[in-house]
């Protein structure tokens, strides 16, 4: 039998190079990648479908356009989970939600999805989300929960959770996710892993329509951030089918992160929104600060930058999922529906109205405007990604022991403001689940946001690896 590298110790362009160098096939890799699903997935939920017969045809004719020389893309041979948020061709999308468990499978591949099967990848399931991935943890009504291959009490972070546990665990080397307030963010930084959260419309999302247009965006996710550098390079550019989608760019993501330069001036928020912070979070970032410090940058504190973020982003999210659910409201239908979100929708629904959400994107405007000025001057801005610790499943996240929603309070207004923003491992909590640095961008700032984030991976250095099978 063929020895296919744990995922988690290789990295996508190497193990992509062996594949067209033919050291392994994409066969071998697909094989791999089936086995391991089979082995783990029962234990783990990061899978809520699988087509193995359609992956080992995908990863054929890949091995064969590599005998005929043919450049079948920089990520040959790749085998690739979607988040089941997002189309991929013969595949049901059903959002978590009981009243799509049985939707046709899809025809077409979402944009990212098309552009990550043209650069060579295998796609070879879907990854379990919340429904319409609502929530910070990764579980519904389908498929259940999704657990963290770190300890597998924990949740896997949410809404792309499904995505992060399957490349945490060794599953798959690469994922798609989605974030309409940390659901890359999130779960990759409760699993161990570097991401990014790119700018909206940086990589376009149709052509089905993304459900929080206000808010969300599409990304890869992996491993490493050069690993998401390198997949960002291959999906970025506009798309006729999502007009948010904004214009290729001159540089490359990967090429950036070479060399990455390291940053000047760093300012630094706790707290975005002055929500309490857990005692061993500002413990774990005040060391992590002291280590950026002690490479020659400067690091300025700010007190909280947005404390009246929260109201706004709130009537985006739900003022973006409402009229999604308005026609289930009275059918039995709706009774099906996660019981958490069911009485948010309720609620939503009689509250929300056409001049709420307008005064909340005219709120979203000017708290844009009040980050920039506090950023002037600064390379990024950098916060811990979660203020508190990992919730168990299905639980909720803690600050000093108490159960709070709060919190991942500094994700959500980076997606308000449109700012990308990155995460990497920054150490790990007493109890042995890692935590995250969140490194945030100037507007439109994508790329040298992911080379911070590549110096910050490499300077912090704790390449870290769940303790999974164990």
């Amino acid at each position: 039998m063929v020895d296919v590298p744990d995922f988690r110790a290789i990295t996508v362009e190497a193990l992509a190079d062996m594949i067209r160098g033919g050291t392994l096939t994409a066969t071998e890799v697909t094989e791999a990648a089936v086995a391991r699903i089979k082995a783990s997935n029962d234990v783990v939920n990061a899978f809520v479908a699988v087509d193995a017969a359609g992956a080992r045809a995908q990863a054929a004719s890949v091995d064969a356009r590599i005998a005929a020389g043919e450049d079948v893309g920089v990520l040959a041979g790749i085998p690739i989970g979607v988040k089941d948020l997002e189309d991929a061709v013969g595949f049901r999308t059903t959002r978590g939600a009981m009243h799509l468990a049985d939707a046709a499978a899809a025809g077409t591949d979402s944009t990212e999805v098309a552009r990550l099967r043209a650069a060579g990848c295998v796609v070879i399931g879907k990854t379990n989300t919340p429904e319409a991935g609502w929530i910070g943890d990764t579980f519904n009504q389908i498929f259940g929960a999704t657990k963290n291959p770190w300890n597998l009490k924990r949740s896997p972070g949410g809404s792309s959770g499904g995505s992060s546990a399957a490349v945490a665990a060794g599953m798959v080397p690469l994922a798609t996710g989605s974030d309409g307030g940390g659901s890359i963010r999130i779960p990759s930084g409760v699993c161990g892993m570097s991401s990014f959260k790119p700018t909206q419309g940086r990589i376009p999302a149709g052509p089905a329509p993304l459900g929080a247009a206000d808010l969300s965006t599409v990304g890869p996710m992996a491993q490493r951030i050069r690993d998401v550098a390198l997949a960002l390079d291959v999906v970025v550019g506009p798309d006729a089918n999502d007009l948010r989608s904004l214009p290729a760019l001159d540089g490359s993501f990967r090429s950036a992160c070479d060399a990455p330069e390291a940053p000047t001036r760093l300012l630094w928020c706790t707290s975005i929104d002055g929500s309490p912070v857990d005692d061993e979070v500002n413990e774990i970032t005040q060391a992590a600060i002291a280590r950026i410090r002690a490479a020659g940058v400067e690091v300025i504190e700010t007190d909280p930058i947005m404390p009246d973020v929260m109201k706004p982003f709130l009537l985006l999210f739900y003022g973006n999922m409402v009229p999604g659910y308005r026609h289930l409201i009275g059918t039995p239908a709706f009774d099906e529906i996660t019981p958490g979100l069911q009485t948010l929708i309720a609620g939503a629904e009689k509250r929300l109205s056409v001049d709420a959400v307008e005064r909340a994107r005219k709120a979203a405007q000017a708290l844009s405007v009040r980050l920039g000025a506090a950023m002037k001057g600064f390379d990024a801005l950098i916060t811990p990604m979660t203020v508190g610790q990992t919730p168990t499943s299905e639980g909720q996240g803690t600050v000093n022991g108490e159960f709070t929603n709060a919190w991942v309070g500094n994700t959500a207004p980076f997606n308000v403001t449109k700012r990308p923003a990155g995460t990497t491992c920054m150490g790990f909590a007493s109890d042995g689940m890692p935590l995250a640095l969140q490194i945030v961008g100037h507007q439109l700032d994508d790329v040298r946001v992911v080379e911070l984030t590549a110096w910050a991976e490499d300077h912090f250095g704790m390449d870290p690896v769940a303790p999974f099978p164990g």
